[in-house]
């Protein structure tokens, strides 16, 4: 009998021939087509092309972070990149136009530092770097007539044009309830289908994966319902309702977590109650009976109880707390120029500075003849030096063959098309393909590439297709050579993936001791459970990044998965620990030997890997061993 040959890719090639996958978001596809075409298509009319060009940038950039969730968190998640990317398109303007090539590079590579150490404190703070950088590029080097000032506002209005779209359009099919809410109600009952499938695989192999999905989606939650607000507090009764909601999903996340560490499959009328509260907050209706689980386990009766508090806070709908920890000024000061934040920083200045000095240098070498486009060469260094779009080397293979897939699909037309209308045309097409296309980094780049093709002629200069090409390898090696440099930097090498494992035992150590101490302060609890969860998860990903590097990086933070993976070890006993303590006001020697174990794994694995971990101990709570600890139940 013949066995078929199993080829096994690297981790660096399997990520670069990964994509996402999922619906296509239609919303968002009507909101790119609506954003840099009419913009470009305006300021023709309007006659003033170069602003027009502005707005497109800002609108394709804004776009590109236009991603599912609410219209609370779109605000941050659009609106912060965008004011800073304002202020980088202005500075770049007047540093272009008052200093030398020299001067010129070091202020770069400064605000190269600056943004990178920035990005490390998350999410928005890395995309408001993106666009500060790649901004400040294109100020210094895009020829325009207009002054700096007049430049930044063109590029508020790109991006707040889709903003306002983002805000003022519905979703399809989103007419249940108030519109406006779409994304947190679908995001509050991902949560509930969340549990219920964490119920379903309790006692499975399946259960750690579905313990991991509800993390995902109680984030996604959490991020959705706690945007920017002029109030402290829900002003409508929809809003209200649905944080109602969201509470109420805490203590079953917590009771359905215990269950599936106690690995012991659980009745499926139980995950039956789930699915209609997820159907009632998707239909914002009333829930009807629920059917209820045995009490034969403190875990059950724990998903009995919080089943009970979610049918009455289903109806009563008064609103409820968000549990999150507030991560102050000081906290993302402290990421920022922290281990990992200082080697994110110096690795994104040395190689935005090392571009813009090379594309200096080429420019005032006259290499790009009459038609100056230097700033493409450190506007490209700055999106494959971010590690939030991958690996390094995958990112460098899906930016190369995007960028010479886009300039050689755009090569052809562009002999023929007809005039700016057409151009226009393309703009406002590549501007709906957006937000499919950030599924894979190369789809994206190809994307982009034609967009940005289109925009230069619409400015009045010939195809540029061979400069980008060229301009986009040279930032490839560069973006290579400092990634790899053997050279010490400031922080150790690895030290993102390692401050962000330390964040995670910090957290996992204040539950742990919380839950211990024999509080019965639920909330705050609830909020430490939360964070200990989040932090596991971006440590996660963290070192699911690293692993996927080259073996000359990835070695660098060998060790760290099998720390993580001990931490969500010890976090899901905890909660256990949390449950039952509720149920009966002691721990079984299940429990405890669970605890030792992890915590005594945790001491080997750093003395035999050097890795440094915040000491985790058990607080004293439990007076009288015989007493407090039962035996197995």
């Amino acid at each position: 009998m013949s066995r078929r040959a199993v080829v096994v890719l690297p981790p660096w090639l399997g990520h670069a021939l990964r994509a996402q996958r999922g619906p296509v978001p239609w919303s968002a596809v009507g909101r790119g087509a609506l954003a840099a075409g009419p913009l470009l298509a305006g300021s023709l009319a309007a006659g003033r092309v170069s602003l027009g060009v502005v707005a497109a940038v800002a609108a394709m950039l804004a776009g590109i972070n236009d991603r599912p969730g609410s219209r609370r968190s779109a605000v941050r998640r659009l609106g912060v990149p965008a004011v800073v990317g304002a202020a980088g398109l202005a500075t770049g303007t007047y540093a272009g136009q008052a200093l030398g090539a020299v001067a010129l590079s070091l202020v770069l590579l400064v605000l190269g530092v600056l943004a990178g150490c920035v990005s490390a404190v998350g999410p928005v703070a890395s995309s408001a770097g993106t666009q500060l950088l790649v901004a400040a590029a294109v100020g210094a080097g895009m020829p325009l007539p207009e002054p700096g000032w007049q430049r930044g506002l063109a590029f508020l209005a790109g991006a707040g044009w889709l903003l306002l779209l983002r805000l003022a359009l519905p979703a399809p099919g989103a007419f249940a309830g108030d519109f406006r809410f779409d994304g947190e109600r679908a995001a509050v009952a991902r949560v509930y289908d969340a549990i219920a499938e964490l119920l379903d695989a309790a006692g499975g192999k399946d259960a750690v994966a579905r313990r991991t999905a509800l993390t995902a989606a109680l984030d996604q939650a959490q991020d959705a319902l706690g945007g920017p607000r002029l109030r402290r507090y829900a002003a409508s009764a929809a809003e209200r309702r649905l944080h109602a909601q969201y509470a109420a999903a805490l203590p079953l996340a917590e009771a359905a977590t215990a269950l599936a560490w106690s690995a012991e499959a659980v009745a499926g009328r139980a995950s039956d109650a789930l699915r209609r509260l997820a159907a009632a907050v998707r239909g914002a209706t009333h829930t009807g009976p629920l059917p209820a689980p045995c009490r034969s386990a403190p875990a059950l009766r724990a998903l009995d109880d919080a089943l009970l508090a979610a049918a009455e806070a289903f109806d009563q709908g008064d609103g409820g707390d968000l549990h999150t920890r507030g991560r102050g000024l000081a906290g993302a000061v402290r990421t920022a120029f922290g281990v990992g934040g200082r080697e994110y920083g110096f690795r994104v200045g040395l190689s935005f500075g090392a571009a813009a000095a090379v594309a200096q240098w080429l420019h005032h070498a006259h290499w790009y003849g009459p038609h100056p486009h230097w700033y493409w060469l450190p506007a490209t260094a700055v999106f494959l030096v971010k590690p939030d779009l991958g690996p390094l080397v995958s990112r460098v293979l899906c930016r190369a063959a995007g960028t010479v897939l886009g300039a050689l699909l755009f090569a052809g037309p562009a002999a023929v098309l007809p005039g700016p209308a057409a151009l226009v045309a393309v703009v406002a097409v590549c501007g709906a393909l957006i937000p499919v296309a950030t599924r894979h980094f190369a789809a994206q780049t190809a994307v982009v590439t034609v967009l940005v093709l289109a925009l230069v002629m619409v400015g009045g200069e010939p195809p540029a297709s061979a400069g980008r090409i060229g301009e986009t390898l040279l930032a490839c090696a560069i973006v290579l050579v400092v990634g790899h440099l053997p050279v010490p930097l400031p922080g150790e090498r690895g030290g993102g993936v390692r401050a962000r494992l330390v964040t995670a035992a910090e957290a996992a150590h204040g539950y742990l001791a919380h839950v211990m101490s024999g509080s019965d302060d639920r909330a705050r609890r609830w909020v430490l459970r939360r964070e200990a969860y989040r932090t596991l998860a971006e440590a996660r990903a963290a070192v699911a990044l690293a692993a996927a590097e080259l073996p000359a990086l990835a070695r660098h933070a060998r060790g760290v998965d099998e720390a993580a993976a001990l931490l969500e070890r010890l976090v899901d006993t905890v909660t256990a620990c949390a449950v039952h303590l509720d149920d009966t006001g002691r721990l079984t020697s299940r429990h405890t030997r669970q605890i030792d174990d992890v915590l005594e794994r945790l001491t080997a694995h750093q003395e035999r890997t050097g890795l440094r971990l915040p000491r985790l101990a058990v607080p004293v709570w439990l007076p009288d061993p015989a007493v407090a600890v039962q035996g197995p139940t």
